[in-house]
């Protein structure tokens, strides 16, 4: 008996001891690394000492651990390329208020001076046409377009001999192109100082990084937090292929393309972002799952949002202030795909400037619910929309200047379009269904023209109640995220 008795605690003991040193064989987990660009050195492991650059600190990352920018400007980019946390064990990156700036000054000796003040450089980076659609240089801390945008209105690019000052140009080398591997251009960039200035003393900078912060390959488990990125050539946040992912408290500010954008089959959740002076707001595409809640959209150029392809989009408690060249735009693809699918929820779009619309087209779905929309026409071309507690066309007090006498938003259904409406506010100025237009006293005849239309009214002076169009106490604060830390 006694013998079996001290054969079972040998066996307890080892299976212990076993465990144990199963449990110190485990890599560690949350450790922190640092990243310091004035003080780092990347032949250190960045845990006792900083590493110099956010690429060498992502290579050592692992399930856990949590990067740590040092709060500053970086002339630098966070690229994650195959790189993934674990479930419960992401791998993070703070920047603690740390801005990415995608711009670098120019390197006035690699330029040429072909005549006074106009200078050209052959090989400025390696090209695309569609680098070059979203170009600019940064001249006294803002991009110079050239009234070029990749999504929206672009004039064409000026012969050298026509530049004014402070103008650039890009002239495409047809012979070299060709050599070139595909896909990829050559050319000559020029620009124009101004009157007895030279390039040096200009100051000008140009954008030599794509993205702020880009995931690429197959990336999982990430969470990103608390970081700026400005003046890349294509997106703050450029993400593809990613599940797992998210991303708090994020800026983004005067891009080339997009403030943030989703491609392929991205699964991300954002909270907290601004996109401010960007060519879209966001610009979501292909088959991603995406959500968005606190944001803040202004002073964008080709689009305010805009949502593609086979996705599933929500944007929930955000302030639009709209001023692009388009502003809410659904594109699906033809059936028998799935829909594009974007859900509105408490959000306030207010219209600036010239007129526009919110567009949806075949194979799409926009739901919106407790949203106001502010100077903004609606037109379906297809697809689905229904608005639950909506307000559309009349104005409210916010703290955002209104156009100068605007007139009263049109409703346009087109005979493929499907609508739905519950418990809404609509200050219109028309409701066009099909081939039936209704205006003024006949806006009543309005819900028998589509499928469904309930507890409704066509605005008459009345207040807004307080259950419809969005709740803007619950959008205070937003319009501060534009200016940071």
């Amino acid at each position: 008996m006694q013998s079996s008795l001290r054969t079972l605690l040998i066996v307890m003991l080892a299976v212990l001891a076993a465990a144990r040193s199963a449990v110190a064989a485990d890599p560690p987990s949350g450790r922190d690394l640092h990243v310091d660009p004035v003080e780092g050195n990347d032949a250190r492991d960045g845990l006792q000492k900083p590493v110099r650059t956010i690429g060498r600190a992502i290579r050592l990352a692992e399930p856990g651990d949590t990067i740590h920018l040092r709060p500053m400007e970086y002339r630098d980019q966070a690229t994650f390329q195959d790189k993934s946390g674990a479930p419960g064990r992401p791998i993070t990156l703070d920047g603690h208020g740390a801005t990415l700036n995608g711009c670098d000054p120019l390197d006035a000796a690699a330029w040429t001076e072909v005549s006074p003040g106009l200078y050209r450089h052959d090989n400025l980076l390696s090209l695309t046409d569609a680098i070059i659609g979203r170009w600019f240089f940064l001249q006294n801390g803002k991009p110079k377009r050239m009234e070029r945008c990749s999504k929206g209105p672009s004039q064409p690019l000026k012969a050298p001999e026509a530049l004014q000052p402070g103008e650039w140009t890009f002239v495409k080398n047809e012979e070299r192109t060709k050599a070139a591997r595909p896909g990829y251009i050559y050319g000559t960039f020029w620009i124009r100082t101004a009157q007895g200035q030279s390039l040096a003393e200009a100051g000008i900078e140009a954008p030599l990084r794509m993205a702020g912060v880009s995931m690429h390959g197959t990336c999982s488990h990430l969470v990103i937090r608390n970081v700026t990125s400005i003046h890349p050539y294509n997106d703050g946040f450029n993400l593809s292929n990613c599940r797992d992912v998210t991303l708090e408290n994020i800026r983004a500010i005067d891009c080339g393309d997009d403030g943030i954008s989703a491609h392929g089959e991205c699964d991300y959740t954002v909270m907290g972002f601004a996109s401010i002076g960007n060519a879209t707001g966001i610009c979501d595409t292909g088959h991603s799952r995406t959500s968005y809640r606190r944001v803040l959209i202004r002073d964008c150029i080709g689009f305010d949002l805009y949502f593609l392809d086979t996705g599933t989009y929500s944007v929930q408690d955000a302030l639009v202030i709209s001023s692009a060249a388009k502003s809410v735009y659904l594109s699906g693809r033809e059936t028998p795909t799935e829909p594009c699918r974007l859900t509105l929820e408490n959000v306030l779009i207010r219209r600036e400037k010239t007129e526009n619309e919110i567009r949806v087209s075949t194979n799409c779905e926009l739901i919106a619910r407790r949203t106001t929309f502010l100077g903004l026409d609606l037109q379906a071309t297809g697809g689905a929309v229904r608005f639950e507690s909506c307000l559309l066309g009349r104005d409210v007090p916010v703290r955002v200047p209104s156009p100068a006498q605007p007139r009263k938003p049109r409703v346009h259904l087109w005979p493929e379009a499907v609508w739905s409406g519950r418990h809404n506010l609509y200050d219109i100025e028309s409701v066009r269904v099909g081939q039936t237009t209704l205006s003024g006293e006949r806006l009543s005849e309005f819900p028998r023209l589509v499928r469904e239309e309930l507890d409704s009214r066509f605005q008459k002076g009345e207040p807004v109640p307080g259950d419809i169009g969005a709740d803007l106490q619950g959008l205070a604060g937003l319009e501060s995220m534009g200016r940071g830390p």
